[in-house]
């Protein structure tokens, strides 16, 4: 067998993105400068990153057949990820995001078309080889069922040594009482600035230190505050701190967070520590927000 992989869990779409000089007002047309598809969703975008900073990592996630979905499939093996483990659907339809990117500031407006496309469950999480893999995250969605393959990690690291263990790591940035639950899960929880907001942190500190307690023995819990930087803590109840590395001029925000997770996760991976990969993580997503969509960034 090769070097393993990583795998991310969680949503793939398609965004139709629009960029223009200025946010449209009411009632009135605007020219686009550029409009492009490009493959989207959470988990989606950091398979993107992480195979771009060279590590081997595969998809999971639903798709319904068709001509989005033909395209997205392409884009994955463009971009040299594995996405053997897509749940092919055949109900609802692939959800589709449109994007405007004001091209004065770099900032991006999302409308969501979501659908009745179910996520996969533990059942299709049965299917996964997990010999394959030495690392896999969770985008936050269908928690019930995402603890349940969670779970189903957890006993097979049981049997293995330490260093022969799949590392695994949550990401809860939807405000949505269901996803708290897996805050209990994993070895790594990236939460978001929203999420800590929501339960009332001004800061990325503060939210670590009131969230800690929600999280199982030996975990390291992440909070990337934008333009403040990243902080992380873990079981020696230490604070590590990283400021952000904002690019000159801001182009295209879209996929930051996804961007910072994944470079997070890939500088885990890879031996270093949690400071290193913080500093990393705000590296490259700085880098991305200077960059229209993902190349470059390597």
């Amino acid at each position: 067998m090769g070097e393993k992989k990583l795998l991310c869990v969680g949503l793939v779409c398609l965004d139709i993105i629009s960029v223009v000089d200025k946010y449209p007002e009411e009632d009135t047309d605007t020219r686009c400068l550029s409009q492009r598809w490009q493959r989207g969703g959470n988990a989606s975008n950091s398979c993107t990153v992480l195979s771009l900073l060279g590590a081997h990592c595969a998809f999971m996630g639903s798709l319904a057949p068709g001509h989005i979905a033909d395209f997205i499939v392409m884009d994955f093996q463009r971009r040299g990820v594995d996405a053997s483990n897509i749940a092919w659907q055949s109900q609802g339809d692939t959800p589709s995001a449109c994007c405007i990117i004001n091209a004065a500031n770099g900032s991006r407006t999302v409308t969501l078309y979501d659908t009745n496309l179910p996520d996969v469950v533990a059942e299709d999480f049965q299917k996964v080889d997990l010999s394959q893999y030495k690392w896999i995250h969770w985008e936050g969605r269908n928690a019930g069922e995402q603890v349940k393959m969670i779970q189903r990690v957890d006993s097979y690291n049981k049997a293995l040594p330490a260093d022969q263990r799949i590392t695994t790591s949550v990401e809860i940035e939807k405000e949505r009482e269901d996803l708290y639950q897996l805050f209990g899960y994993g070895d790594f929880v990236f939460v978001s600035k929203d999420v800590a907001k929501h339960f009332g942190f001004h800061s990325a500190p503060e939210a670590l230190r009131g969230l800690y307690s929600r999280v199982r023995k030996g975990t390291y819990l992440i909070c990337a505050w934008a333009e403040k930087g990243a902080d992380a803590l873990g079981p020696d109840g230490t604070i590590i701190h990283t400021d952000a590395f904002p690019p000159d001029v801001i182009v295209d925000t879209l996929g930051a967070g996804d961007t910072f997770n994944a470079s997070v996760i890939f500088a885990l991976s890879t031996g270093k520590s949690v400071q290193e990969a913080l500093t990393f993580g705000c590296q490259i997503a700085g880098k991305k927000c200077g960059l229209q969509g993902y190349d470059g960034i390597v």
